[in-house]
């Protein structure tokens, strides 16, 4: 299917004052329901402050429509008890928790498009037939991939994050899907409601691409039909929009002020005259929401473990402390030969009991254990052989109480 729009119609609606775009945005809604009814729709409704913005231009004109808030336990508390208390919410809940998520799929880390490419990059390696020899090419920058004679790389190289195919822990892509999409699939598959979301096409290549595809209102989409009348939205008309309408939002993300342009402690002067045109703002609490143990974006919001730790000092822990290896093999195509948790001397005491028919080769993977999710050993991985400088936050403790010397080894660079 060829593009609907091009690059240079998105960059110029992006560019419109922030009331023609409430009015657009406002017309694209209409045009939905119009198509399905108001009871045909729903809104999907996070309680982050980009969908409380279309939470509320929807609800001035149609009241009525239902929102649907996925509770994936993966919220900060006051999000989720800021989305609850809104009328006609309905709340759903995804069939695993996130620990398991990571111990089948793999840990969430720098972006969705980049943990699938490493994931598959790492299969077809391991199998060695050929197989996703795309994705290799793609995270190696060969191929289609290899940067052109001046040098310039191609939009859809990643090789910058190469080293992650020596990563000693699983990554994935899959959480967002099992965790919030198909408890939503699920629930349109049985209303039959079309979506409503707050994306913006500025947020990542993939949503800049399915705007260019399809529009705002995605009619033509054979997967899943769905409305993003913000696509052309940017975080600063979120933020203007919610100081400018006195929107509440959750407690998480503190106040949207006017950015410090002057001395601390002292009345800004946008404050002083009551005229905000042209202004840049900020929230004074966090920047993002969304599901707090996600390491989507990190290389963007490096601190965001920091302020959990600040703000939820328990769930931070959790997320940081514990982790272990587990122990997988592989038989000499690259399969992996599925075993119940075994330690290292039982793995290979099977590998020489079966080792007439197959070869086999023994890898240790970084996993959740019972105690936490592990993530210090993530993000000192990352740190060590990415030099990301991700923030950690009580490093010295966790490396002290649970690093052993194979994941002592791991961190040596």
């Amino acid at each position: 299917m060829e593009n609907k729009h091009e690059l240079w119609e998105l960059k110029q609606m992006q560019s419109l004052p922030l009331q023609a775009k409430i009015r657009m945005t406002r017309q694209r809604i209409r045009e939905w329901i119009d198509e399905f009814g108001e009871d045909g729709v729903y809104v999907s409704f996070s309680g982050g402050k980009d969908s409380t913005v279309l939470f509320d231009i929807v609800r001035k004109d149609y009241p009525n429509i239902e929102a649907v808030f996925v509770n994936t336990g993966l919220e900060y508390p006051s999000v989720k008890q800021f989305a609850l208390s809104k009328e006609n919410v309905v709340e759903l809940r995804p069939t695993m928790n996130f620990r398991d998520v990571i111990i089948k799929y793999g840990y969430p880390i720098i972006g969705k498009e980049v943990s699938q490419v490493v994931q598959e990059a790492q299969i077809g390696l391991k199998r060695g037939d050929g197989s996703y020899q795309f994705r290799i090419d793609r995270i190696l920058g060969k191929g289609h991939y290899a940067p052109l004679e001046d040098g310039t790389k191609s939009q859809f190289d990643v090789s910058t994050y190469k080293f992650l195919i020596d990563a000693p822990f699983n990554i994935s892509d899959r959480c967002c899907k099992v965790m919030k999409k198909n408890p939503a699939r699920s629930y349109e598959r049985k209303t039959r409601r079309k979506i409503i979301l707050a994306t913006m096409a500025d947020e990542s290549r993939l949503r800049r691409q399915r705007w260019l595809r399809y529009g705002c209102n995605a009619w033509d989409d054979k997967k899943q039909k769905s409305s993003n009348p913000m696509s052309f939205w940017t975080e600063q008309d979120v933020l203007t929009y919610i100081h400018t309408y006195n929107l509440t939002i959750a407690d998480a993300y503190g106040q949207v002020i006017v950015k410090n342009d002057g001395v601390d402690g002292q009345m800004n002067i946008h404050d002083y005259l009551g005229d905000y045109r042209g202004c840049q703002y900020e929230t004074t609490g966090c920047k993002r929401t969304g599901c707090i143990f996600c390491g989507f974006g990190i290389t963007r919001d490096k601190q965001r473990f920091v302020r959990l730790s600040e703000q939820e000092q328990n769930l931070c822990d959790y997320v940081m402390r514990g982790g272990e290896f587990w122990y997988k093999v592989f038989d000499k195509n690259g399969f992996e030969i599925k075993l119940n948790h075994c330690s290292r001397k039982q793995i290979k005491k099977w590998c020489i009991d079966n080792s007439s028919n197959e070869n086999f080769k023994i890898e240790s993977v970084w996993q959740p254990s019972k105690e936490g999710l592990g993530y210090w050993f993530v993000l000192e991985w990352l740190n060590v052989h990415g030099n990301l400088g991700i923030g950690i936050p009580n490093k010295d403790y966790y490396v002290d109480k649970y690093c052993t010397d194979e994941s002592r080894n791991q961190l040596e660079t």
